[in-house]
């Protein structure tokens, strides 16, 4: 173990192995324990490493996570995107080489920096906090990739209810911080300092004891009765999705789906499933709006959006009500070459991955109202944006219940969409509210506020998903306080490493 750790191939190899088995713990494997072993893994490969050393340990570490985790972009750039498998492969493997980066970087900084291999219960909080820094900095520079927290591997595991209580962040630091203090037991036991390995094993207990005394606590309450859901899961092939001579056959599909449908207080459909432009669907969209109030419904659906912004004509992604109920919503969080093309003067016309449909969308404003159904507030998130954790929980602390729609069909039988599930399941736990999720072609569902799936759709097929929700009232700690507590707990744990290792010095 001494040489799987110390300065060479063998600890870098070791490394991407950890990096690739964190998959593992992650929907749809759930190995949760695995999260544990590929942080304790890292972490104890990383103390005796000069900072250039750790630069590159940490590199393997990101190359061999994203390599692994996120192989469904593959997929879409070389089945969506027009790449030769060869192209394809080079693009995924340039992809993974850059954001391993976001795992070298807080490397180097540790090596360099917060390290203290003297005072090891100091040292395993100086590096919970590190990683719980990594993972917020990655979901926030230029845009964001916030996919692969680690804590995302407690939703059914003994974690999970920290959730509420200080979001998935918490999670992963609890997670960290218990990785690092099993791999510094022990040094902490030999040291012989009783008060510093009582502290040590608190620190490490607590946090599963406290997940496990609140996992089935309910922060929030009904803010009246239930609600019937109907969730229309069209399963359009995306080669389908754009094409002029295909519109009014899907736009036939969901009406026919809709009018055959059960009478229900909310008619869902997914993310741009009327595949045109509203100004020129008003027909449409007032007749499926008087037949949802007819049955004292409301309906919401995807659909792009155009609108002036300072003289110009753009873009959105939105959705919108009709029926009972009212609003409009364009999305905030768009997805890199999927919705928009970073440095496009360069890129379009590359090759056809730079010029899908629909990849010229603008951002939304940040000062949006909620949707209105059924007198209550809803939260909406298309796709990506239900991954942001601090996003969600700006919107959700206004809403009464959340709402996701989607369109995960660039990613075929991959385990992409699984992943996107399971994160928005996460979200409906930090939040303790009913989240509806619809999509194309998978997986529909209604998810509970502990963040279990209660009804769902099969992936590929078409159908209609029936359930009720509840609208919730009450805040939980973390949509009433955020992240604001463990910033100011990770920034102290900074300061007080930086100060104690400076001091170290100067005697």
């Amino acid at each position: 173990m001494r040489r799987l750790t110390a300065p060479g191939w063998p600890g870098n190899l070791l490394a991407v192995v950890a990096g690739a088995i964190t998959t593992l713990a992650l929907a749809p494997f759930d190995i949760w324990p695995l999260a544990l072993v590929a942080v304790g893994v890292f972490y104890a490969g990383m103390r005796q490493l000069t900072p250039r050393q750790a630069f590159g340990r940490g590199w393997c570490f990101g190359f061999g996570l994203f390599g692994a985790g996120t192989s469904w972009i593959y997929y879409s750039i070389h089945h969506f995107g027009g790449a030769s498998v060869l192209l394809a492969g080079l693009l995924m493997l340039a992809f993974t080489a850059a954001i391993a980066l976001f795992f070298a970087l807080p490397a180097w900084l540790w090596a360099r920096w917060l390290r203290r291999n003297e005072a090891p219960l100091a040292d395993a909080l100086a590096f919970a906090a590190l990683w719980v820094g990594q993972e917020a900095f990655r979901g926030w520079f230029l845009t964001g990739f916030p996919w692969l927290y680690s804590g995302y591997s407690q939703l059914d595991g003994p974690l999970a209810g920290l959730a509420p209580l200080g979001g998935v962040w918490l999670i992963s630091f609890a997670l960290a911080l218990s990785a690092a203090l099993i791999v510094n037991l022990p040094r902490m036991l030999a040291a012989r300092r009783n008060v510093f390995v009582g502290a040590g094993l608190v620190l490490l207990v607590a946090p599963w004891a406290i997940g496990l005394a609140l996992k089935h606590h309910a922060w929030t309450s009904p803010a009246g009765e239930p609600l019937t859901v109907a969730a229309i899961q069209g399963n359009v092939e995306q080669s389908m999705k754009w094409d002029p001579a295909q519109l009014n056959e899907q736009l036939a599909l969901y009406r026919d789906m809709s009018f055959a449908s059960k009478r229900v207080d909310l008619l869902i459909w997914p993310e741009t499933a009327v595949p045109v432009l509203k100004e020129s669907v008003e027909g449409y969209l007032g007749m499926m709006g008087k037949f949802a109030a007819d049955r004292n419904g409301a309906m919401i659906t995807g659909v792009p959006i155009r609108q002036e912004v300072r003289h110009e004509k753009r873009y959105f992604n939105g959705i919108t009500v009709v029926g009972q109920g009212d609003g409009t919503y364009l999305k905030q969080k768009l997805v890199p070459f999927g919705e928009y093309v970073p440095l496009q003067d360069v890129l379009r016309g590359l090759i056809a991955f730079f010029d899908l449909p629909m990849s010229d969308f603008a951002r939304g404003p940040e000062d949006q109202a909620l949707l209105q159904a059924k007198g209550y507030q809803i939260a909406p998130y298309i796709c990506y944006e239900v991954v942001y954790p601090e996003f969600a929980a700006s919107l959700a602390a206004r809403s009464d219940l959340l709402l996701t729609i989607s369109n995960d069909t660039w990613f075929g039988t991959s385990i992409g969409p699984l992943q996107h599930l399971q994160m928005a399941q996460m979200r409906a736990l930090e939040a303790g509210r009913w989240m509806i999720r619809a999509t194309n072609n998978g997986v529909t569902g209604l998810i509970n506020p502990y963040g279990q799936i209660t009804e769902q759709i099969p992936q590929f097929q078409r159908g209609i998903l029936y359930g009720e929700v509840v609208p919730m009232h009450n805040l939980t700690p973390y949509l009433q306080w955020r992240s604001w507590p463990l910033i100011i707990l990770c920034l102290g744990l900074f300061g007080w490493a930086l100060l104690a290792g400076r001091m170290a010095k100067t005697v």
